[in-house]
C-alpha cells in the first residue's frame, strides 16, 4: 500500500467572490501525489465532484479503502504518478478540510452556519488557483475532473487560459438545466424540512439526519441509469413473499437507505446546500452571452469524455461544448463511452475513459516538451 497525508494551507489574503462578499481568511485542503519535476512543468490539478474530497488516491494510515479516484492515480495508472505531479483540492464551501459552512468564522468564534457567504464554481477556481501559486507553479500541464469537477476543469480553460495547457471535462455541462436545478432543490427542501436543521444552526446540537439521508437518495438516483438499477436490482424483494405494508419490501429501497444513512456520517447538511446551489448558478453563457464568445480565449487544447447512459449530464451537453469549442478552432477531442453505469461511470473502472486519458496526457505532454 502506498499511503499520503492531507496537507492544508491558511490564506490570510481576502478572496473576494462573484456575489461581491469577501472572505477575510480561507483554509485549503490537498494532497499531493508523485513528484514535480525540476522545470514544474508536470502538474496536474485533479478537481473532484460534489461530495468528494481532496483524498484522490492512496492510503491514509489505517484506511480500508484508497482515494475516490483511486482507479485512475498512481504509477503505471492514466495519471501516472511515475510522471506527473498531482495535486487534488478541497473545494470551497465543502466540510472536508477547507473553509465552508461548518468552519468557524474568525469574527465570532462560531461556525458559520448560513452567515457563510453564496459561492460559485467560479469562486472555487479562484480558490484553487491561489494553492497553485502557493505551490509555486505557473502553468499546470491539465485540469481534470468529473461532473462538478469537469464545471471546475472548464471554468479553468476559461478564466486562466495562460494557467493551464489542457483540460480534461468529463460528464459535465457549461450550465445547469431546469431539470439539473429541479432535482437539486427537492434535496435542499428535504435537508431544510427537517426540524433539526434549525436554519443551519444546528452545530453542537442534533443534525438533520433525515432530510439529508432523503436528499442523498434523491441524488444517487440520479447518477445511477435505469439498465444499472434493473440490473442490480430489479424488482427483487429482500424477503420471499410481499408484506402488503410500507415496510422496505424492495432491495431498491434498502439500498438507497444505506445510501442516505451512510452519507450524513460522512458529510454536512449546509455544505450540501452551498454546494448544489454553486453548480445551479453555473452557467458560462449568464447575462445572454454566447456560448462560443466565452471560449474564444480558450487556448488549451482539451478532452471532453461523456457517458452514453448519463441521464444526468447528457451527452448532447458535452457535444454543445464541442461544437462551440470548434467553431473558435480549439483543439479539442471528444467521445462518448458506452456504459450502463450512468453518471457515476467516471468513478467506475472504465477502461475506455483510462485508454482516453493515457493516450490524451501523452499526446499534451509531447507538445508542451517540444514548444
Amino acid at each position: 500500500m502506498v499511503y499520503t497525508k492531507t496537507q492544508f494551507v491558511r490564506f490570510t489574503s481576502a478572496l473576494i467572490l462573484k456575489s461581491g462578499s469577501v472572505l477575510p481568511e480561507t483554509t485549503v485542503a490537498y494532497e499531493t501525489y508523485g513528484q514535480l519535476n525540476s522545470n514544474r512543468s508536470n502538474a496536474i490539478l485533479i478537481c473532484h465532484a460534489f461530495t468528494g474530497d481532496a483524498h484522490a488516491a492512496f492510503f491514509h494510515e489505517g484506511d480500508t479503502k484508497p482515494g475516490w479516484w483511486d482507479e485512475m492515480i498512481g504509477p503505471g495508472k492514466p495519471f501516472d504518478t511515475d510522471k506527473f505531479f498531482i495535486i487534488c483540492s478541497n473545494v470551497l464551501g465543502s466540510c472536508k478540510g477547507t473553509t465552508g459552512p461548518a468552519s468557524v468564522d474568525p469574527a465570532t468564534g462560531h461556525p458559520y452556519g448560513l452567515t457563510f457567504p453564496v459561492i460559485t464554481i467560479h469562486d472555487m477556481v479562484a480558490l484553487q488557483k491561489m494553492l497553485v501559486d502557493h505551490l509555486g507553479i505557473e502553468r499546470l500541464l491539465c485540469v481534470a475532473g468529473g461532473s462538478m469537477g469537469g464545471m471546475q476543469a472548464l471554468t479553468w480553460a476559461a478564466t486562466y487560459p495562460d494557467a493551464v495547457a489542457s483540460a480534461i471535462v468529463i460528464a459535465a455541462c457549461h450550465r445547469h438545466t431546469a431539470q439539473q436545478i429541479a432535482f437539486h432543490e427537492v434535496g435542499r427542501q428535504a435537508v431544510m424540512s427537517d426540524p433539526d436543521w434549525q436554519s443551519g444552526n444546528y452545530y453542537g446540537h442534533s443534525i438533520p439526519k433525515r432530510g439529508l439521508a432523503v436528499a442523498r437518495m434523491i441524488g444517487h438516483i440520479t447518477y445511477m441509469s435505469w439498465s444499472s438499477m434493473d440490473k442490480k436490482f430489479g424488482r427483487n424483494l429482500v424477503g420471499k413473499n410481499v408484506s402488503y405494508n410500507f415496510s422496505k419490501e424492495f432491495q431498491v429501497e434498502g439500498y438507497l437507505e444505506h445510501r442516505g444513512q451512510t452519507f450524513v456520517d460522512r458529510f454536512d447538511a449546509n455544505s450540501y446546500l452551498y454546494l448544489t446551489k454553486a453548480m445551479d448558478y453555473f452557467d458560462l453563457t449568464a447575462e445572454g452571452r454566447k456560448l462560443t464568445d466565452v471560449l474564444r480565449n480558450v487556448a488549451q487544447d482539451l478532452l471532453i469524455i461523456s457517458f452514453q447512459s448519463d441521464w444526468l449530464y447528457p451527452s448532447d451537453q458535452s457535444r454543445e461544448m464541442v461544437r462551440a469549442l470548434k467553431a473558435n478552432d480549439t483543439d479539442v477531442s471528444y467521445i462518448e463511452i458506452k456504459s450502463d453505469y450512468g453518471h457515476d461511470a467516471f468513478l467506475m473502472e472504465c477502461p475506455d475513459q483510462a485508454r482516453a486519458i493515457t493516450n490524451y496526457l501523452a499526446k499534451v505532454s509531447f507538445e508542451r516538451r517540444e514548444t
